[in-house]
């Protein structure tokens, strides 16, 4: 059973920095962490979950969408079986429960139905 622990909440004014770590345990059988893409998603009160970024096994592909680029970056470290995300020049509209993902096929994806584990969220709250 996979499993993936956010952390990192936190409570920031705006224009601040945040960094938030995903690890993963309990690969699929046969599986390894450095063979499955990761994303972040994050969902704000009211909304549906939207994307943030997507990694695939090696970084040599990454996705952010318009919201966040610039801002945010995802990274990875295989040996850690860990993924980050730094959040940099945070907005009020950043605010939301944010939640990493696996996708047991290694392409990375902006559409959160392709994802196969979620961890349980943290929440990141921007506000002066």
């Amino acid at each position: 059973q996979v499993q993936l622990q956010e952390s990192g909440p936190g409570l920031v004014k705006p224009s601040q920095t945040l960094s938030l770590t995903c690890i993963v345990s309990g690969a699929a059988s046969g599986v390894t962490f450095a063979s499955y893409a990761m994303g972040w998603f994050r969902q704000a009160p009211g909304k549906e979950r939207a994307f943030v970024a997507a990694i695939n096994w090696s970084g040599g592909s990454i996705y952010y969408p318009d919201s966040v680029k610039g801002r945010f970056t995802i990274s990875r470290d295989n040996a850690k079986n860990t993924v980050y995300l730094q959040m940099n020049s945070l907005k009020p509209e950043d605010t939301a429960v944010y939640y990493c993902a696996v996708k047991k096929v290694n392409i990375a994806t902006s559409r959160a139905a392709s994802y196969d584990y979620w961890g349980q969220g943290t929440q990141v709250t921007v506000s002066s």
